[in-house]
C-alpha cells in the first residue's frame, strides 16, 4: 500500500504518526520496550494529547531480533497465531544515554533517542535500518495501519515473500501478502509467504497472517516498505550471515519440513483434470509406461474419481469404479502408490454437506446461515478447520480411503477463502483467510503421519502459508502450456525456496492447453530434475507416447536418470529437514559473492552439488552461466571453466547438468525405482578435488536412517577415501581434469 505522494506528500486523508523520539525505556531479561511520542518532546506540556508508540525488543532464537510496535494495545480481535519456535532468548541491553544496543547472538539493533534511528548490524557490518519518519503509525481513509520503511543498499536484491510468478528479484515490485488462485501468470499466488531474504544476508519476517503490503523499492527507491492494517505490527530481522543461514534460521523459527518418503521423488502419473478414465483407462496407461520401459512410482486419480458436483464426498464414482479397493490393491502389486485429489470444500449435491451442516462443521456467515455460493461447485460449502470436531470429522472421511489403501492427498485449493464469514473459534475473518491452509494441510497431513506412519506421509499441496513447509510437498499450480510458463514455473519455485520452502514441483508440460512435443520434452528433462515429478494436466492425458517416439525416450532417459541419483537427491533432503537448507536453491543463494548469479532465474543448483540450465527454446539454444571453477557435465563428462557465460545448442537427451567443482556425487546403481537402500548401491564419484582438499557425503538407506559417511582426500596426487558409519565396500571414481580417471576403494 503506497501511503505518499513523491517525497514530501502523504496522500489524501493520509495522516502519518512517525516515531520522533525515545523518551523512556523498561528493560528486564527478555525483553526491552521503548516508549516513543511521534513528535519530539521539549517540555512537559507537549506529552499531553498525540499518540505514543511502544516498542518491544525480544529474541524468539539467537541471531533474530523481533520488534512489536503497538500504538493501541486494547484491541480484541482473535487472530491466529503462526506456530513459531519460539526459544526464551536472553538478550544483552546496553543504554548508552544516547541510544541503545539490544543484541541477540551476533545481531545488535542500535537505536538512538534524540532524533529516533534505528540500525541492525551483523558481527558489526550495518545490515538495514530506518530514519526519520519511517517507523509510523498512519490514519487514512480505509482505517488504521503500521507502516515500517527498512533501507535498501546500494545493489542489495530482494527476494522471496513466497512462490511469487513475477520477476526473481523482487526490487520495484509492490506485493500483498494475499492467497489467490491466480494461475501462474499474474501478480497473484497460492502460497504468500510475508518473508524476505536480501544478498546482504539477512531476511524479514513480518509476524501476521494478515494483507501485509510490500513496496520494495517501489513507492520509496531506496526503501522496502511493509504496511499492516491495524494497531500493531511485529516483524523480526533474521541475521545470516549469508542467504543460506537466513533461510536456515527462519525455517528453525517456523517448523523444519517432514523428511518427504522416498517413493514420493519417483514419477508422478496423473488421469489429469477434465478426462474420461476408468480403471481400463488407468491401466493402459501403467501398460504403456512399463512396455515402454518408463519406471512410474506414484498414480494420481484427479478430481472425476468423485461424481460430479459433489466435490467432495470422498467417494468413488462407482459408475467407473465399481471396485476401487480391488483396483487400488491391484496397483499396489504393480508396484505402484496411489494419490487421490481432495479440497476443502463440500458441493451442496455431496452427502456430506447435510451431514456438516448439522454437526456445524462448515463455515457460517455472520447471520449464523452456512456459508455458500455457486463458483467451482454449485452451493459450495467450506470446512471449518478452527472446530477440533470438523478436523476429526473430515479426517474420518480421509481414514476411510486410506483404510482402502489410498497413500497420499493432492490437497488442492485452499486460497478462495471468504471474509464475510464466522469462524468456530471467533478468529478474526481476514486473518483467517492466509492462515487457511495452514489448518487445512496440517489436518490432511497428521492423518496420514497416523494411518501411514512418520516418514510415509506425503501431500501434495497448491496453497501454503508460513509454516506450511513442515507439510510437503507443495506444487506450482495451474502453468500453460508453454515455454513462458515453463519459465515462469522455475522463477516461482525459487521464489519459494527463498522462503524456506525445500520441496517442490510442477505440473511436467503445462497444466492448461495441449503442450506441443518440443515443450513436452523440455519440460520433462526440468521436471526430472526438481524434487518431485509429476505428469499432469487439464483437458487431455499426460503419457509421453501422444507426443511422439521421442518424448518416451526422453521421459525414460530422464526418469532413470533421477532414479540413479537419488542417493544424492536423498541426502540432500535430510539436510533439508535437519536444516531448512532447501534441495533446490537459486545461484544467488550457493553463490552468494558472485554478481553475476544476483538475478539468475533460468537455471538453479539442486543441491550444493548440481548446476541444472533447462532449455526454454524450440531450437534447443540455451544460455547459461557457470561460476568461477572447474565444472564437469554430468551426461557427458565435458570438463568447462567457470566464470563465464555460455550459449550452446543441446538436443532432447541433453540439458547443461553440471557438477561443481570439489564435489562428491553419489551415483546408484538402480534406475527403476527411486526407493532403495543408497548406502549398498552407490559409487561415489569425486569432481577436481585440489591436492590437499577433502569432502566428504552422506549417505543413507531410504528411510533416512542408518547414516554413512564417505570421506574422500587428495594427498600428494594421491586419492585416499575413508568410510564410517558401516564397511559398504565403496567404489570411488575420481574424476580431475587432464588425467584419466581412477578408481579407489573407500577403507
Amino acid at each position: 500500500m503506497k501511503f505518499t505522494d513523491g517525497f514530501w506528500v502523504t496522500k489524501p486523508g493520509v495522516t502519518m504518526h512517525s516515531a520522533a523520539q525515545v523518551r523512556d525505556c523498561t528493560i528486564i531479561t527478555d525483553a526491552a520496550t521503548l516508549y516513543c511520542p511521534t513528535r519530539r518532546i521539549t517540555h512537559r506540556g507537549m506529552t499531553l494529547d498525540g499518540p505514543m508508540l511502544t516498542l518491544t525488543f525480544t529474541s524468539p532464537a539467537p541471531d533474530i531480533l523481533a520488534l512489536s510496535i503497538v500504538h493501541f494495545k486494547g484491541v480484541a480481535r482473535k487472530e491466529p497465531l503462526f506456530e513459531l519456535n519460539r526459544g526464551a532468548t536472553t538478550l544483552t541491553v546496553i543504554d548508552g544515554g544516547d541510544s541503545i544496543t539490544i543484541t541477540s547472538g551476533k545481531l545488535s539493533a542500535v537505536v538512538v533517542k534524540d532524533r529516533f534511528k534505528l540500525d541492525y548490524y551483523y558481527d558489526g557490518e550495518r545490515l538495514t535500518g530506518l530514519g526519520d519518519r519511517h517507523l509510523s503509525y498512519a490514519e487514512t481513509n480505509d482505517g488504521s495501519f503500521v507502516r515500517v520503511k527498512l533501507d535498501v543498499d546500494v545493489g542489495e536484491k530482494l527476494y522471496g515473500l513466497g512462490e511469487r510468478f513475477t520477476p526473481f528479484v523482487k526490487n520495484g515490485q509492490s506485493v500483498d501478502i494475499w492467497n489467490e488462485d491466480g494461475g501462474t501468470a499474474s501478480e497473484l499466488a497460492y502460497k504468500s509467504i510475508p518473508f524476505y531474504v536480501t544478498n546482504k544476508g539477512y531476511g524479514v519476517f513480518v509476524n501476521s497472517s494478515g494483507r501485509v503490503s510490500y513496496e520494495l523499492c517501489s513507492e520509496a527507491v531506496a526503501s522496502a516498505q511493509f504496511s499492516l492494517q491495524g494497531e500493531s505490527m511485529e516483524f523480526m530481522v533474521v541475521g545470516g550471515p549469508r542467504i543460506k543461514d537466513a533461510v536456515s534460521r527462519f525455517v528453525s523459527l517456523t517448523g523444519r519440513p517432514a523428511l518427504p518418503p522416498a517413493w514420493s521423488f519417483g514419477l508422478w502419473l496423473t488421469t489429469s483434470f477434465t478426462t474420461d478414465y476408468t480403471e481400463e483407462t488407468i491401466n493402459s496407461f501403467v501398460d504403456g509406461m512399463l512396455e515402454r520401459g518408463i519406471p512410474l512410482r506414484v498414480f494420481h486419480f484427479d478430481c472425476f474419481w468423485m461424481k460430479e458436483w459433489e466435490w467432495c464426498n470422498f467417494l468413488w464414482d462407482e459408475r467407473m469404479f465399481p471396485d476401487p479397493a480391488g483396483m487400488i490393491k491391484r496397483l499396489h502389486e504393480r508396484g505402484l502408490k496411489v494419490c487421490v485429489w481432495i479440497n476443502p470444500y463440500i458441493g451442496q449435491k455431496s452427502p456430506l454437506f447435510d451431514e456438516g451442516t448439522r454437526g456445524g462443521f462448515l463455515l457460517k456467515r455472520p447471520n449464523g446461515d452456512v456459508w455458500q455460493w455457486d463458483r467451482w461447485q454449485p452451493g459450495l460449502a467450506i470446512v471449518d478447520f478452527t472446530n477440533p470436531s470438523a478436523v476429526e470429522w473430515y479426517q474420518s472421511k480421509l481414514k476411510t480411503l486410506t483404510d482402502m489403501g489410498v497413500d497420499s492427498f493432492k490437497t488442492d485449493f485452499g486460497e478462495r477463502i471468504p471474509v464475510d464469514c464466522r469462524y468456530y473459534d471467533g478468529s478474526d475473518p481476514v486473518l483467517m483467510h492466509n492462515y487457511y491452509t495452514s489448518l487445512y494441510n496440517k489436518a490432511v497431513f497428521e492423518l496420514l503421519e497416523r494411518e501411514r506412519g512418520v516418514g510415509e506421509a506425503c501431500v501434495f499441496a497448491r496453497s501454503a502459508t508460513v509454516g506450511g513447509q513442515q507439510y510437503p510437498v507443495h506444487w506450482g499450480g495451474d502453468s500453460t502450456s508453454n515455454y513462458p510458463s515453463m519459465a515462469e514455473s522455475l522463477r516461482a519455485g525459487l521464489s519459494l525456496s527463498m522462503s524456506g520452502f525445500a520441496f517442490w514441483s510442477h505440473d511436467i508440460s503445462g497444466f492448461e492447453d495441449m503442450a506441443s512435443p518440443d515443450v513436452y520434452k523440455r519440460w520433462t528433462a526440468f521436471g526430472l530434475l526438481s524434487t518431485h515429478s509429476r505428469l499432469h494436466g487439464s483437458g487431455s492425458y499426460r503419457v509421453p507416447w501422444l507426443f511422439g517416439d521421442e518424448a518416451v525416450d526422453v521421459a525414460r532417459f530422464f526418469t532413470k536418470l533421477k532414479y540413479t541419483l537419488m542417493p544424492y537427491l536423498f541426502a540432500k533432503s535430510v539436510e533439508a529437514h535437519e536444516t531448512g537448507v532447501p534441495v533446490m536453491r537459486a545461484m544467488a543463494m550457493e553463490f552468494p559473492d558472485d554478481p553475476a548469479c544476483g538475478e539468475l532465474d533460468r537455471q538453479y543448483m539442486l543441491g550444493g552439488a548440481l548446476l541444472v540450465a533447462p532449455v526454454f527454446r524450440a531450437d534447443g539454444a540455451v544460455t547459461y552461466y557457470l561460476p568461477a571453477g572447474t565444472w564437469t557435465h554430468l551426461l557427458t563428462g565435458e570438463m568447462k571453466s567457470g566464470g563465464s557465460w555460455r550459449t550452446e545448442v543441446y538436443d532432447f537427451m541433453s540439458l547443461p547438468v553440471f557438477v561443481r567443482e570439489g564435489s562428491l556425487l553419489a551415483i546408484g546403481h538402480v534406475d527403476d525405482r527411486p526407493d532403495y537402500d543408497y548406502r549398498c548401491a552407490s559409487t561415489i564419484h569425486a569432481y577436481n578435488l585440489t591436492d590437499g582438499e577433502s569432502a566428504a557425503v552422506d549417505l543413507f538407506d531410504s528411510r533416512g536412517e542408518n547414516r554413512v559417511r564417505v570421506q574422500v582426500s587428495v594427498n600428494n596426487g594421491v586419492p585416499e577415501a575413508m568410510v564410517s558409519g558401516g564397511d559398504m565396500g565403496f567404489d570411488i571414481v575420481i574424476h580431475r581434469a587432464g588425467s584419466e580417471d581412477v578408481r579407489v576403494k573407500a577403507k
